[in-house]
């Protein structure tokens, strides 16, 4: 069975995607297909008799367009999206005019010039509406763009039929509605491009975790030259050079030489680690110091790098959708309005008078026409990004908001994250001279140890100290008649430690400290202890976490005791360490069985974990692939905005219940007014006028009540 994968632009919605699945199944020789709405790619299985050609102008001819990579996906969605900016600013514009005409005694607008503006209003700008509409219709169900077709096509239809036959309308009733449907497709479209924005930004991460491997390699040839290739064209068994500042270009084994590597890629660690012969590398990450021959032990479409990027997009295909819930009360809505106005019909019929019955089955139809609806949610969303904003928090994706109710984990990664992410000195024994001269010698150094101590001792730095040191990768510093660095650089030296000092050392180390010795003129002179620092304000935040019995859990590449040291410090009981990326995704899922999770991180190799959480949270200093990721990315790398997250999506979800609740209640004691339930009792009968007015304060409330956000306080 053989298999392709196609980049599928112009999808809208999920209909969009059901219908790609059936038109596919019906061409001969396709066996399965699996089309994604969220990361907009298709997945065809076909036989050795189908015509793909076929499929793919089967695929144009729906409407929808056929990307030859991601950027061409990427420029597909950005064009979609102005066009939904487009339109909603045309819409808005046309609806002012109209409104504007219609409240005029005098006529400004002429009337075939307002019935052009209306038609371009509903059937230019609410087209994809429209047409959803009629795709939903055929396959009963009935969702918002139901509604949307519904309420402007009847207010279009009557508002027509006021000009034609105006003579024939009582005067109480010769109203005219079409800046009442060009205004409902304004709010709409506003809504849509809000959603459309998050998705746009949701696709680059894709191009950035391919941005993030070489394109070339070096491999050496059998007469012992080397050779630049394609970074894809690799094979298992090739040897390939890569050098100090360089990034591997693929997964494999070390068969000579040694290197300190930037691993933060794919483990997370703090600090480079040391790599030599026989121990196994990943494509991502940084050579910091020394070079090293690589035997490739994975083609370029299995490496660790392109494992995460599948497993977020197998993420991104399992995200919640947006949980409508005016979507799901539409399916039975719907139907019940029109049923509604059908009974009107037949009643005022059977009382002989057929054409207040039709005007009252009309006024039924405007009254239940959805502006509050689809106010309710892209208003409250706009205002809750607002209030977000002021406090320095950049909400990408709005849906995360809902899934912050009933949380039940926050999965932190530690560095970077809980910690600052910046090595520091914590403690040392040497004396004042000794330190005095290893911090000028590590102020000579790049190395982010010898920053951490240049800093720690920066008032005993020497500017005129000069003296030949020599890096050695793994090690540590050699200099005349000094050594920083490991023991095992003591021990090659000839230096060894007696058992009472070791002691004290391992203690250290057994805390989670990095312990950085130091011989002078041949003689152990002491230990410098180095960790990543906590953020001053971890603490607090866990704190309020259990408070509202959320789980915080710490989910970390680096090691054990590290990781241990952080958790005992914040009192966090939940500890997951020295994992690899495909383990993190692994763990979020396993957690997801018991409740909802959110992942706070900042790293690469956090990606697609972030994807699998209920909510992903990254940190603005964190990589460009975390932050493109992520639900939320907090802009003051504050974990104070973890805890204000959680009370905006609690303030703007019940906001949005209380408009979604006035909405429909709204219709459900209008409609019977405007079917006439009060006339025969009370003589009150509704009339369009009066409908449109009750639907334009419905929307009022609607938008005052959202506006309340602005001002909450998080």
């Amino acid at each position: 069975m053989n298999k392709i994968e196609l980049k599928i632009s112009g999808m809208s919605c999920v209909n969009c995607a059901n219908s790609i699945k059936k038109s596919a199944l019906k061409i001969p020789g396709i066996k399965s297909a699996n089309v994604d709405f969220n990361t907009h790619c298709a997945v065809f299985e076909y036989d050795q008799n189908a015509d793909i050609e076929a499929l793919k102008n089967k695929i144009i001819k729906l409407g929808f367009g056929i990307a030859n990579n991601q950027d061409e996906l990427e420029n597909a969605q950005n064009q979609e999206l102005k066009n939904y900016q487009n339109k909603f600013i045309i819409c808005s514009i046309i609806s002012a005019a109209l409104m504007w005409a219609e409240m005029s005694k005098s006529n400004p607008i002429p009337m075939p010039f307002m019935i052009v503006l209306a038609c371009i209003g509903i059937f230019y700008c609410g087209s994809s509406f429209y047409s959803h509409a009629l795709k939903s219709l055929k396959e009963r169900n009935y969702d918002m763009n139901v509604l949307i077709f519904l309420g402007t096509f009847c207010a279009f239809c009557y508002s027509i039929f006021a000009t034609i036959f105006h003579n024939q309308i009582p005067t109480n009733l010769n109203y005219l509605y079409f800046s009442g449907a060009t205004m409902i497709l304004s709010f709409v479209l506003l809504g849509r491009y809000l959603e459309s924005k998050a998705k746009a930004l949701a696709l680059s991460h894709l191009k950035s975790l391919m941005d993030l491997s070489p394109t070339k390699a070096f491999i050496v040839t059998s007469d012992g030259s080397t050779k630049e290739i394609e970074a894809n064209r690799l094979k298992i068994g090739d040897i390939v050079l890569v050098k100090t500042g360089s990034i591997i270009p693929c997964d494999g084994v070390i068969t000579n030489g040694g290197a300190e590597i930037d691993t933060s890629a794919i483990n997370g660690e703090s600090m480079p680690v040391y790599r030599s012969v026989a121990q196994e590398v990943y494509s991502g990450t940084l050579v910091c110091n020394g070079h090293i021959l690589i035997k490739v032990s994975k083609n370029p479409d299995s490496t660790l790098l392109a494992q995460i990027s599948k497993l977020i997009q197998t993420a991104a295909s399992k995200k919640l959708a947006i949980s409508k819930l005016a979507d799901k009360v539409a399916n039975i809505f719907v139907p019940s309005v029109v049923g509604v106005a059908v009974i009107t019909l037949l009643a005022w019929m059977s009382a002989n008078m057929p054409f207040q019955g039709i005007l009252s089955a009309i006024c039924v139809l405007i009254i239940s026409c959805p502006c509050a609806l689809g106010l309710a949610t892209p208003i409250a969303v706009v205002c809750a990004i607002s209030l977000a904003l002021k406090h320095s928090i950049l909400i990408k994706n709005p849906s995360a908001l809902e899934q912050f109710s009933n949380l039940k984990f926050a999965v932190f990664d530690k560095t970077g994250t809980i910690t600052t992410g910046d090595i520091s000195v914590v403690e040392t024994n040497l004396n004042q001279d000794s330190l005095s001269l290893v911090a000028s010698i590590s102020a000579l150094s790049s190395h982010p140890i010898s920053k951490a101590i240049a800093q720690y001792a920066k008032e005993l730095i020497d500017t005129k100290f000069q003296t030949k040191f020599e890096y050695i990768s793994g090690l540590g510093i050699k200099g005349d008649n000094i050594l920083i660095g490991s023991e095992r650089l003591l021990n090659l030296n000839e230096i060894f430690i007696d058992e009472s000092k070791k002691a004290i050392i391992e203690q250290k180390m057994d805390i989670g400290y990095g312990v950085i010795l130091v011989a002078i003129n041949g003689e152990f002179s002491g230990y410098i202890a180095i960790s990543d620092t906590i953020k001053p304000e971890a603490k607090e935040v866990i704190n309020s976490l259990k408070s509202q019995n959320i789980t915080p859990v710490i989910l970390s590449g680096d090691s054990y005791k590290i990781s241990n040291l952080v958790a005992k410090e914040l009192d966090i009981d939940m500890v997951y360490s020295e994992v690899l990326p495909h383990q993190k995704y692994e763990i979020i899922e396993d957690l997801k069985k018991s409740g909802k999770v959110a992942f706070i991180a900042d790293g690469i190799n956090d990606a697609a974990a972030l994807k699998a959480a209920d909510i992903s949270i990254a940190m603005n200093s964190g990589s460009d692939l975390a932050k493109n990721s992520a639900d939320i990315i907090l802009m003051q790398n504050s974990l104070n905005g973890v805890i204000k997250s959680i009370n905006l999506a609690k303030k703007s979800n019940t906001t949005i219940k209380q408009n979604l609740t006035w909405a429909f209640g709204y219709n459900t004691i209008c409609i019977p007014i405007a079917a006439g339930i009060l006339e025969p009792s009370f003589g009150i009968h509704l009339t369009p006028m009066w409908a449109a007015l009750a639907m334009s304060l419905s929307s009022i409330s609607v938008v005052l009540n959202s506006l309340r956000l602005k001002l909450a306080r998080i």
